[in-house]
């Protein structure tokens, strides 16, 4: 496959994230249950109602891996909107800090990228408990290319 082919369908991507069209995204992940509520300019806002049992380690609280698929997620989204046509983005980078267990309950996830070059942007990401209390930090350096 050329690199032509992928152009229209990232770019059309992009382009849903940058007019927020929440309900006409797209993601494999979503069969977990994880949904975009806003996008905005270098931002993302996500909601993780329901976890599926699949997502809970032994101990029956969410397993990690799974939060970090949702903070990918979260600043996939939020980075795309600040990306001209010409331009797509990779992860180069991913920190998180779990700074407690969460429970399969409601998540409310932000993201929002700190700063953007040329070539690459600075992000950082929340996720808060159904109590609005912070569990979850994440940062992430992402590499801005042209095509």
């Amino acid at each position: 496959m050329g690199e032509s082919s992928h152009r229209g369908p990232l770019t059309e991507l992009n382009r849903l994230i940058k007019d927020n069209r929440v309900a006409e995204y797209s993601s494999p992940n979503l069969a977990l249950g994880m949904r975009p509520v806003a996008f905005g300019n270098g931002t993302s806002q996500w909601l993780w109602a329901q976890q599926p049992p699949t997502a809970l380690n032994p101990f029956g609280t969410i397993h990690g891996g799974y939060i970090a698929v949702l903070i990918d997620e979260m600043f996939s989204t939020a980075i795309a909107s600040v990306l001209d046509m010409e331009e797509w983005a990779m992860t180069a980078e991913f920190k998180v800090n779990f700074l407690r267990a969460l429970n399969p309950k409601p998540l409310h996830g932000d993201a929002r990228v700190l700063r953007r070059t040329r070539s690459l942007a600075f992000l950082e990401a929340q996720i808060k408990d159904q109590n609005d209390v912070v569990a979850v930090t994440a940062t992430s350096t992402w590499a801005i290319a042209r095509r």
